[in-house]
């Protein structure tokens, strides 16, 4: 399955599960990206970090590392 972290921009894709555990499970889950809910990827830093992304009608912009615990379909 394919990871936010490797969505090319540009693309809009759907949450299908959020890895990790305790503290950063829970942080990804409060800044509004669940389970089912779309996600529009607007650009990709040079290096890959961060990752600007469109959430619920607010731009949010998340490290890689935590990009790499969100899997989309």
């Amino acid at each position: 399955m394919q990871t936010l972290k490797e969505t090319r921009p540009g693309e809009t894709v759907r949450v299908a599960k959020i890895g990790g555990q305790g503290p950063v499970k829970r942080r990804i889950m409060e800044m509004g990206i669940t389970k089912g809910v779309e996600v529009h990827v607007r650009k990709v830093a040079p290096l890959g970090d961060p990752v600007e992304v469109t959430v619920r009608g607010y731009e949010l912009s998340l490290r890689k590392a935590d990009a790499e615990l969100i899997e989309v379909e």
